[in-house]
């Protein structure tokens, strides 16, 4: 039987966060990927490139793999009760619950993070504790059957983590090569360790207001789950 994986796909992805682990999962043997929505349809991605769901929720098939990217788009899933019931019901089937970059936010606003470590993108890390996650600064982190991802390009390696999970490193070093993932990049700046500190400061004030607007949707969340 073929290995089904779902990907959420929302209103706001980061396209990235979804496209990248996608390519690497979809390039599996016997793997079936589904694209998962409330409905069927087309949704825009973050930066409006136009994707397609391919599977509604009441039609979603019984999975092996759930995966949660993120985007500009986590904040209405974080409050949104219909999507936080679908993840709390997959998580107990679903042999590998996942998320990538702020992804895992919306498994935290599900209660799906509590005592478990987990990572996110740099700039919305301090938000894990307070959904209960043990922040952990890494590319990939796993606790358990919880695999959670990095800031967007971190899904693809969170993707070959997982590959070699559900099949073995062979199998996952044979896409690695066949994508020819060979991280090069021309500059040591993908990380506030090693960027220019001038160039934190930016990304930083660049992001100041939707950490405040992410934060008091956390918050909001923490609360409720508090509350039971």
């Amino acid at each position: 039987m073929a290995v089904q994986i779902g990907f959420l796909l929302f209103p706001g992805v980061q396209q990235l966060d979804l496209t990248g682990p996608y390519d690497v999962l979809a390039a599996l043997p016997d793997t079936q990927v589904h694209l998962l929505w409330k409905e069927p349809g087309p949704i825009s991605s973050s930066a409006g490139m136009l994707l397609q769901a391919t599977t509604g929720f009441a039609a979603c098939p019984p999975l092996d793999v759930l995966c949660v990217p993120g985007g500009a788009g986590v904040g209405a899933l974080m409050e949104d009760p219909q999507v936080l019931d679908f993840l709390r019901q997959q998580a107990t089937q679903v042999r590998y619950l996942t998320s990538v970059c702020t992804g895992s936010l919306v498994l935290g606003a599900a209660g799906l993070l509590q005592g478990k470590r987990a990572t996110t993108h740099w700039a919305y890390h301090e938000l894990l504790a307070l959904l209960g996650a043990i922040p952990v600064h890494e590319r990939v982190v796993r606790d358990g059957n919880l695999f959670t991802g990095g800031g967007i390009t971190a899904g693809i390696d969170f993707a070959l983590t997982l590959a070699a999970e559900l099949f073995d490193p062979q199998t996952a070093q044979r896409v690695q090569l066949d994508l020819e993932y060979a991280p090069a990049p021309p500059f040591d700046a993908g990380s506030p360790d090693t960027a220019p500190a001038t160039l934190v400061q930016q990304a930083r004030q660049a992001t100041t207001a939707s950490l405040n607007k992410r934060r008091e949707i956390t918050l909001r969340a923490a609360a409720r789950l508090q509350a039971g």
